[in-house]
Order: structure tokens, then C-alpha cells, then sequence
């Protein structure tokens, strides 16, 4: 059984329904979802934010998180999964922001990826995972691949 297929066994164990808030990979998390037969089942909506201003008007996201922790930090993150819960009828949402490159800077590397993750009424996390600067397609493949483990873990833990 592939991951998506058990992501959805477990989205209808606990009859909930996913949401996704990403800027990095540009709906490339929502585009692997949707590529199961029965994902209209699980699969509420997702924000596509890959601009600052998008982060803003579409998740709630904080202009001072913004400005003081930049684009990419667990906080940014923490905040587009919890505005992304806010504005959708989910029960689990996942966002992603980050440095698929080229680029980066000293404190920020390219390859950098920050994933957010909330569940409504429950629990809110964050996590950073570097990929290196493996080129543009490599990291937003990787961090594709490495948000839906986050999910299924995430379903995992309340089934």
C-alpha cells in the first residue's frame, strides 16, 4: 500500500479532511493528493502562497513574523497552517515554505524547508528540514515526498 493509499484508508477511519498551504512547492503537495482515486473524499482545498502578500491576505499570516523571522522559519509556517485550518473546513492541514534555490543566504541555505502542521482543535508543530542545495526540482520533489510522511505520521497518531 503507497502512502497516499493509507493516507486515505486513515482520512476515512477518522472521517477527516486534509488541507494544504504551500509557497515552495507551489502545489506540488496538493497535486500528489489528488493523483488517488477517492482523494475528493480527504482533500478539502489548498493555498497556493508564494508571495508574502499572498501569505498575508489569504492565511492571516503576521506582517512583523514576517519581517522578523522571514518568509521561511517554522513560525511563518506555524502561522500559514494555522490560518489555512482557519479558512477551510479540515481537520488537518499541512504548510510548507522554504529555499528551493537557486540562492539562499548565510543563515538560510538553499534547500532549507520548513513544514507546519495543525490539526483543528489539537495540536500545532513545526519542523525544519534541510535538503541541500540538490537544484530547485530535487528540493521540491524531496520536500513533496517528506510532507506526506508528515501527514501520514500525523493521521497515524489519532487513528
Amino acid at each position: 500500500m503507497t502512502n497516499l493509499e493509507k493516507i486515505l484508508k486513515l482520512t476515512q477511519k477518522l472521517g477527516w479532511r486534509i488541507t494544504t498551504a504551500e509557497s515552495c512547492t507551489a502545489g506540488m503537495i496538493s497535486s500528489e493528493l489528488t493523483a488517488i482515486p477517492g482523494s475528493s473524499n480527504f482533500y478539502d482545498r489548498g493555498f497556493i502562497t508564494y508571495s508574502n502578500d499572498a501569505k498575508i491576505d489569504m492565511l492571516n499570516v503576521k506582517e512583523t513574523t514576517l519581517r522578523s523571522f522571514g518568509a521561511v522559519s517554522e513560525q511563518v509556517a506555524i502561522e500559514m497552517a494555522i490560518g489555512s485550518l482557519e479558512n477551510s473546513i479540515a481537520n488537518l492541514t499541512l504548510s510548507i515554505t522554504g529555499i528551493a534555490g537557486p540562492g539562499g543566504s548565510e543563515y538560510k541555505e538553499e534547500g532549507t524547508v520548513c513544514f507546519g502542521l495543525a490539526i483543528k482543535n489539537g495540536s500545532i508543530s513545526s519542523t525544519t528540514k534541510y535538503f541541500g542545495a540538490i537544484g530547485r526540482d530535487n528540493v521540491r520533489k524531496k520536500a513533496t515526498d517528506h510532507a506526506i510522511r508528515l501527514i501520514l505520521q500525523k493521521l497515524n497518531e489519532h487513528a
